[in-house]
C-alpha cells in the first residue's frame, strides 16, 4: 500500500520511528501465562465467593 504522505513526511515518520526510544526490546508473547492467569484468576474468584457464600448462610 503506497504511503499518502509526501515523501519528505514520510522519511520524518520513518526516522522517529527508528529513533533509540521506540526499539524497545520485549520477550516474546507467551499466550499459555496468559491463560494460567485468566485460568486462575476464575478460579480463585470462584472459590472466593463459594466461601463468601458460605459465611452469608451460616
Amino acid at each position: 500500500m503506497p504511503s499518502r504522505l509526501y515523501p519528505e513526511d514520510q522519511k520524518r515518520v520513518e526516522e522517529y520511528l527508528s529513533s533509540p526510544v521506540h526499539r524497545v526490546e520485549r520477550r516474546p508473547f507467551r499466550v499459555w501465562i496468559l491463560i494460567a492467569i485468566v485460568v486462575g484468576s476464575v478460579v480463585g474468584l470462584g472459590l472466593l465467593s463459594r466461601l463468601l457464600a458460605q459465611f452469608a448462610v451460616a
